[in-house]
């Protein structure tokens, strides 16, 4: 028998004073947090949730996402995490694909107004049970339902953790849905368990251990990497809601962070900020995309440590792969299979190449399927290998590079072109400060390569100079004969570049 919510309970047996949650002047313990998560399990148990229902949670990094994660998983139940960017006709999509039974939804503030879209969505769909995250602390009534500190009135904070097996799913959580619609990537107790003991282990134990959780918690990269390890570890998680390098700066010099966890944009964005670097930050971890090469450099330059680079994927729990700690490190590469995990690199057919091809994955942390989709499953999994959509090439050492997205892909007059190589390439132009390559419908070469720059402040570089400069650099099928100017780029709620939108 097994359930993660361990996680959490054992830290609240073990070290029931230390501060668990730091969110603005708030420090609640995990004693606390605990109990909280045992009252919505009471909850949940008296309204007829529990073990196999589904409970769906929209909220961004408040206190009330982890109080409510442990408490559905308490009760037995899957927790349905969502993207609080999500619209009602999506929320309605989601709770009903995975079957939801109970909704959790943040109330929302005026830049965030999630409250209506979640309760539009909640009635469009079959759920049964809407509760109500409220805005205000300890608020009773909410215009959108039933307030979450009213449903927990009379419920006890003390609660028998339904024993789950080491099978049954913990977590559902939807992919991006770049292709179609979202799929659910059902992931096991065992599942996270194990991956938030791996995560845990690929970086330094400290005396005191501050985790800074900016990256969302609804997403499996914060989920895992900041919440899980960092609850098992007994480290304190400061949450910032809205990723802002300033203010991440600053919470970093306050509560002594020793751990920050970002996709690239974010390290790009710090880069920018203005401030001295936070002498406590003694681990910086970046997955969720492909980190530039020169944005590597550049961070450990400024805030004298490396950024390790992991690699994984909703599927996979998300770890995978990671430049680990005590080991060599290679700038550029998302290091080694970690703990307890293979990978190996496929074609088209499954069979295993040499140096260049799509990563393969079987471990531990590998999904059990898309959740009620059999032959979408079929179609990524075989053996126990899940394949990944991602090129990559393998060196000597066993370190892994990304290539690129195998989707993302560009085919000019029939050359492949991967536009992460054009990226790194413009990345090291002493103008340009961010770069993203998109191909673009081209009548006479099937596609053309397209550059969107951020330039460096001051910078007063044009398009054709771009362009100029990469034809003298780049191999002439390579170089992208259109350069666009952006002040910023489209991103998702975790700080991917959607690349679909430019498109």
């Amino acid at each position: 028998m097994l359930n993660l919510a361990i996680v959490l309970e054992d830290s609240a047996r073990e070290v029931p004073d230390k501060t668990a949650l730091v969110f603005g002047d708030l420090r609640l313990p995990y004693a606390y947090v605990d109990s909280v998560a045992n009252q919505v399990a009471n909850l949940l148990t008296a309204r007829g949730v529990g073990r196999g229902d589904k409970v769906a949670l929209a909220c961004p990094n408040l206190p009330y996402f982890p109080m409510v994660y442990f408490g559905i998983l308490k009760a037995g139940a899957t927790v349905v995490p969502l993207n609080v960017l999500l619209q009602a006709r999506e929320i309605a999509y989601h709770l009903d694909d995975s079957q939801a039974k109970a909704f959790f939804c943040f109330e929302g503030t005026p830049e965030l107004p999630l409250g209506e879209r979640g309760r539009a969505g909640f009635e469009e769909s079959g759920a049964e049970h809407l509760i109500v995250l409220p805005a205000t602390p300890l608020a009773t009534e909410t215009p959108y339902g039933e307030s979450f500190w009213a449903a927990l009135e009379g419920m006890a904070t003390t609660f028998e953790t339904v024993q789950t097996s080491a099978e049954d799913t913990a977590v559902i959580l939807y992919t991006s849905g770049t292709t179609g619609q979202p799929k659910g990537a059902e992931l096991s107790h065992q599942n996270m368990l194990i991956n938030a003991m791996v995560g845990d282990e690929i970086h330094p134990r400290l005396p005191e251990n501050v985790f800074l959780a900016t990256l969302p918690l609804f997403h499996s990269f914060g989920q895992t990497v900041i919440m899980n390890a960092g609850f098992r570890r007994r480290a304190t998680v400061v949450l910032l809601p809205r990723f802002e390098p300033g203010e991440a700066l600053r919470l970093m010099h306050r509560e002594g962070v020793t751990l920050f966890a970002g996709v690239p944009t974010m390290y790009w964005a710090l880069l920018g900020a203005a401030g001295d670097p936070p002498p406590s930050l003694a681990t910086a971890i970046s997955g969720g995309a492909s980190l530039p090469v020169e944005v590597l450099k550049d961070f450990e330059k400024s805030f004298g440590i490396p950024i390790m680079e992991g690699y994984g994927l909703s599927e996979t729990s998300p770890v995978a792969s990671f430049n680990q700690f005590g080991r060599p490190f290679k700038p550029g590469s998302i290091g080694t299979p970690v703990w307890g995990v293979e990978m190996k690199l496929i074609d088209g057919d499954w069979d295993t190449v040499p140096e260049l091809g799509e990563i393969a994955i079987r471990g531990h942390n590998v999904m059990k399927g898309y959740y009620n989709r059999p032959e979408a499953t079929a179609e990524v999994m075989r053996d126990g290998w899940f394949r990944t959509g991602d090129v990559a090439r393998r060196d000597e050492d066993g370190f892994y590079f990304i290539v690129d997205r195998a989707k993302d892909m560009i085919i000019r007059g029939g050359f492949n072109v991967y536009p992460r190589e054009i990226e790194e390439v413009l990345m090291t132009h002493e103008a340009v400060s961010l770069a993203a390559v998109v191909g673009v419908t081209d009548e006479k070469l099937g596609e053309e390569i397209k550059a969107y720059v951020i330039r460096r402040p001051e910078a007063t570089v044009t398009e054709q100079e771009i362009v100029e400069w990469s034809r003298e650099t780049m191999a002439a099928y390579k170089y992208p004969r259109i350069v666009e100017f952006r002040e910023a780029l489209p991103m998702t709620a975790t700080g991917k570049i959607l690349k679909r939108e430019l498109r």
